[in-house]
């Protein structure tokens, strides 16, 4: 089942399953801004990665000597427990409650809500994490949108770009052969704004940026100008990825990481984890903008 909303501008559709947004369509233009999700190619739409980002080593971490196993992203993408909680003219709010079966693999109480805002041209997407437990909470939280390229006929993807709000230095960090993140890296721009697609950019996997200082970038076509664009103030990292030579992007804001090559895997030690301390909650939010 998915739910939509829409304006004068776009309409948007989420899926309930996993409160994954499947469709951003522009009603100027007809077109579609969000990957379909093509099986042979890469099933999703626009993930959300919560309690942790991509993979915890040999699949499992500590918390008081006791071990629990989350799945890659964690467990809402996918998740069929989620349920819509609120639907309004410009607003689709999801959510998702502990229960017996997140404590067997995650050992927190938390109420987890995502709310979709139409505003314009702007798709607000915010996360609400709430601690319900007796105890600290330990998490990460992260968006993982893929958007499609090659809006016009006969474009490359060597023809689209990404476009920063700033001149920045950026170094990604690169994932060994098991998903976990290296002390290696690699330079990607020197003071530059830039970073130009290609069909083999990701042939290493996801380009991973830690601390980023730029919180806006922008998908842009070389031929006919910008596409859309990513706001992402909430977020301290920034992911960037696809299945070589597909047609979208990925543009992943993140609080927080994989696990890293020598992690002792106890969770409150885990690289990039956020802490929500009893009672407490917080919200984290993402703009999208179709131009």
């Amino acid at each position: 089942m998915k739910h939509s909303i829409e304006n004068e501008f776009l309409t948007i559709s989420v899926k309930e399953t996993g409160a994954e947004l499947c469709s951003i369509i522009n009603k100027e233009n007809n077109k579609e801004y969000i990957w379909q999700a093509t099986p042979d190619i890469w099933g999703s739409h626009a993930p959300n990665l919560f309690p942790i980002i991509g993979v915890i080593k040999d699949g499992k971490f500590f918390y008081n000597g006791k071990e629990y196993s989350v799945p890659k992203h964690g467990f809402i993408r996918y998740n069929q427990d989620i349920r819509l909680k609120e639907k309004s003219e410009h607003q689709l709010v999801f959510e998702l409650m502990y229960s017996e079966e997140t404590l067997e693999m995650y050992p927190f109480k938390f109420d987890f809500k995502i709310a979709f805002t139409l505003n314009g041209k702007n798709i607000e997407v915010s996360h609400h994490v709430i601690n319900l437990d007796s105890k600290p909470m330990y998490y990460s939280l992260g968006g993982h949108p893929a958007f499609n390229i090659q809006h016009f006929e006969n474009e490359k993807i060597e023809e689209y770009y990404l476009e920063f709000d700033k001149k920045i230095n950026l170094e990604t960090y690169l994932l060994n052969a098991e998903g976990l993140v290296s002390s290696k890296t690699r330079k990607v721009l020197k003071d530059e704004n830039r970073i130009q697609l290609t069909p083999h950019i990701f042939d290493n996997d996801a380009l991973i940026f830690k601390n980023i200082k730029s919180k806006k970038v922008n998908l842009v076509s070389a031929k006919n100008g910008r596409i859309l664009s990513v706001e992402y103030k909430d977020f301290k990292n920034l992911g960037i990825w696809a299945k070589p030579g597909a047609s979208y992007v990925c543009i992943e804001p993140w609080l927080g990481i994989a696990d890293i090559e020598d992690t002792n895997q106890n969770l409150p030690d885990k690289e990039g984890i956020e802490k929500l301390n009893e009672a407490e909650e917080v919200n984290h939010a993402y703009n999208i903008q179709i131009e």
